[in-house]
């Protein structure tokens, strides 16, 4: 039975499917045509939004943007703090510089006083071309003293062109003085020394004791900032068992 069945029932579908495929239906007249339309339009990446007015727009900053590189343009004043130059130990006076700038002039009895930016600073008193260098650092509320009396008695005794002898020694019948020209000015000058040494001794011929005064002079040109020391050979009277004082400058000029 169901070897039977089954061919016959495919017998009638398919008859009823080739009906129906047959029978093709005209299609309805007078019927509107409908197109789709897409209503919605997709937000893109570049899409341009409209500036909000009355609100500053934020400025962007570039990847390579460095904040250290950045000037403070606030415009406000730099904090000082104040500085004085002393040189109350000392006579005279010496022309300071900052930073290698003039700054005015500091003398015995009145200090320099300055207000200077925080910071580390080089300051330096002058005498002639000798300056005394040494650095300062500035905060903002103190009140730094410095005074520079030592390094000028040391350095800068002299402030107009000098000459001072530095040793002397005998030696039969010379006496050799050693003579130091110094020139502190910014100036070339020329120079001169008188030198002075009294001495006695016994004369040969009577065995006497006799006085006498040896002298002699010595010129000498120096540039600005200059010293040189010359020897001046002082001849003595012929004799014997000299005695002599200590020499002296007794005539110095310079021009």
């Amino acid at each position: 039975m169901k070897i039977i069945v089954l061919p016959t029932l495919l017998i009638v579908l398919c008859i009823l499917a080739t009906g129906c495929v047959g029978q093709i239906k005209n299609p309805p007249t007078n019927v509107p045509t409908v197109t789709s339309v897409n209503t919605f339009t997709p937000f893109s990446d570049t899409t341009s939004i409209p500036d909000t007015p009355n609100i500053p727009e934020t400025p962007t900053i570039p990847e390579t943007f460095n904040i250290s590189d950045v000037t403070n343009t606030s415009g406000q004043p730099a904090l000082k703090g104040q500085l004085k130059i002393s040189i109350s130990g000392w006579v005279g006076e010496g022309s300071v510089l900052i930073d290698g700038e003039e700054a005015g002039v500091t003398t015995t009895g009145k200090p320099l006083v300055l207000m200077l930016e925080e910071g580390n600073h080089t300051v330096e008193v002058c005498c002639g071309t000798l300056c005394e260098r040494e650095d300062a650092s500035i905060r903002f509320g103190q009140h730094l003293i410095m005074d520079f009396s030592e390094q000028l008695k040391r350095d800068c005794e002299f402030l107009a062109p000098a000459a001072r002898i530095n040793g002397y020694s005998m030696s039969g019948d010379k006496i050799s003085v050693n003579v130091e020209f110094i020139n502190p000015t910014v100036k070339t000058v020329s120079m001169s020394a008188e030198v002075t040494c009294g001495y006695s001794y016994i004369e040969s011929r009577s065995d006497n004791r006799v006085g006498n005064v040896a002298q002699g002079q010595l010129f000498q040109t120096l540039g600005p900032g200059e010293r040189v020391t010359q020897i001046l050979e002082l001849d003595l009277a012929s004799g014997y068992s000299y005695s002599y004082n200590i020499p002296t400058i007794t005539r110095q000029s310079s021009r």
